[in-house]
């Protein structure tokens, strides 16, 4: 009997590590070809890890709730045969794991297209600088490019530097701490090792109403810090601690008020044709297409639209540059049976039509709700449509998306009367309207170019062709 490693596989450009959630499978347990191993969480999204090949699960080397980074050995099989895997070995069989990679130089789809909001000049992006851990303290030629140093002169990984800020660590804190990584850098595992002793310290809580930590004027103002300060529960409330996900959710949206300052415009829309148009052909595009004609695909169909006609929306700001996104990556965000959202991409929505557009939406929004997306299907969006109509909300005003700088709320349709112009004068009529809102980023986009944008959204949808052939 051999002996095969089952690693960590890659799973998105951007994703570095993950968190070993649950183990599906216990020593001793047989596993089958493609049976899930372990269920892992990443920022993007939760998943699992199959295996490869079939044989008994001998160990397990990491504990649930422990982090592991890619290409780590997470469990060892006992598989037929007589040599052990070796690290090569297991290397290739990461891309039987069911995670996508994409061919070294290959390129995308569309240039990005940076632009400097100084002097307008453009130049084309020569593709995004691939991720480098410096986690045990490793030094790696260019990684000054992604790090930086402290006021002591000491060199810091982007990971490091991401845990103390998370964990509220200054620069002078950050200093003190005794590195384990060459010429003394402080690895991932050093700071976690100083975080879990500074929580054994005693710590003295402030005992105050909730009513007197939160609201006020002056706590507005005051640092991240303060802001997760201990508050004291009274007789009768309920602590409920927050999951991975929300926690996540709720960092990304403060990030996002705190980065771009936010205005929001809004239209109302007639979309009586569009109602009246999937009524007539829903039962036949289900049998033909086998999938259900909902209205996101349609919106989405006008929003891909309307950003070829309007651009500049489809950009992100990296200090005073402009990057004009080369493709059109339509994020819709999807609510989970936790309560929790998630936001899967359709990847250049504008070059597929209403049919492609209902499959991948249906097939996204299916898998999101069952946990079994892909974490690169969550990244790379260019701009976000939320349709708050669903839970029955008539408006909303949503939060960016970061580093987007826009996003659409589709609010619920409802019959209501409206003024017609007709050829004998104007009547009233019972038409079917919904409210958009278009909140967006006012550093790079004002009002004249959000109004427009969010006018021509609404041009497409009132301009649909009731006899639309499928």
């Amino acid at each position: 009997m051999a002996k095969y490693n089952l690693i960590l596989p890659r799973m998105g450009e951007s994703v570095s590590e993950a968190t070993i959630v649950k183990w599906l499978k216990q020593p001793g347990d047989w596993i089958e070809v493609d049976d899930s191993v372990v269920d892992i969480a990443t920022d993007k999204v939760d998943s699992d890890v199959p295996s490869p090949v079939e044989g008994k699960l001998i160990e397990q080397l990491f504990t649930e709730d422990s982090i592991a980074q890619v290409g780590d050995v997470i469990a060892i099989l006992e598989v037929e045969g007589e040599r052990d895997d070796d690290a090569s070995q297991s290397g290739e069989r990461t891309s039987d794991s069911g995670y996508s990679e994409p061919a070294k130089g290959e390129d995308s789809d569309g240039a990005d297209v940076i632009v400097d909001i100084d002097d307008s000049q453009q130049s084309l992006n020569v593709g995004d600088r691939d991720s480098i851990d410096d986690e045990e303290g490793r030094v790696i030629p260019g990684l000054d490019l992604l790090g930086e140093r402290g006021k002591g002169g000491r060199f810091y990984s982007p990971l490091v530097k991401n845990i103390a800020a998370e964990e509220g660590i200054s620069e002078e804190e950050l200093d003190q701490i005794t590195g384990s990584g060459l010429e003394g850098r402080v690895t991932k595992q050093d700071i976690l090792n100083y975080i879990d002793e500074r929580k054994d310290a005693p710590v003295a809580v402030e005992k105050a109403p909730i009513s007197e930590t939160v609201g006020s004027s002056s706590d507005s103002m005051e640092s991240k810090d303060s802001s997760t300060r201990t508050m004291v529960a009274e007789t009768g409330d309920e602590i409920i601690e927050m999951d991975r996900m929300r926690k996540l959710i709720a960092q990304h949206m403060v990030d996002s008020v705190q980065t771009s300052p936010h205005v929001c415009s809004f239209i109302e829309v007639d979309v009586t044709n569009i109602v009246n148009w999937r009524s007539r052909v829903k039962e036949d595009f289900e049998k033909k297409e086998g999938v259900k004609i909902t209205f996101t695909p349609i919106f989405i169909e006008a929003v891909a639209k309307a950003i070829r006609d309007y651009p500049m929306i489809n950009i992100s700001v990296s200090g005073t540059q402009i990057i004009k996104k080369g493709n059109i990556n339509v994020g819709m965000a999807a609510a989970l049976p936790s309560g929790n959202l998630i936001v899967p991409v359709i990847r250049n929505a504008d070059q597929l039509n209403l049919v492609g557009l209902s499959q991948v939406v249906n097939d996204l929004a299916g898998r999101a709700r069952a946990n079994r997306l892909k974490p690169d299907e969550t990244q790379g969006g260019t701009f976000t449509v939320t349709n708050v109509g669903s839970f029955g909300s008539m408006m909303g005003t949503p939060i960016i998306n970061q580093p987007q700088v826009a996003i659409l709320a589709i609010g619920s349709i409802g019959k209501k009367p409206a003024v017609l112009e007709t050829e004998y004068g104007d009547v009233i009529a019972i038409r079917q309207k919904m409210i958009m809102s278009l909140s967006y980023d006012h550093r790079v986009v004002d009002g004249a170019l959000g109004g427009m944008f969010l006018k021509r959204i609404a041009e497409y949808l009132e301009g649909w062709d009731i006899d639309r052939k499928l």
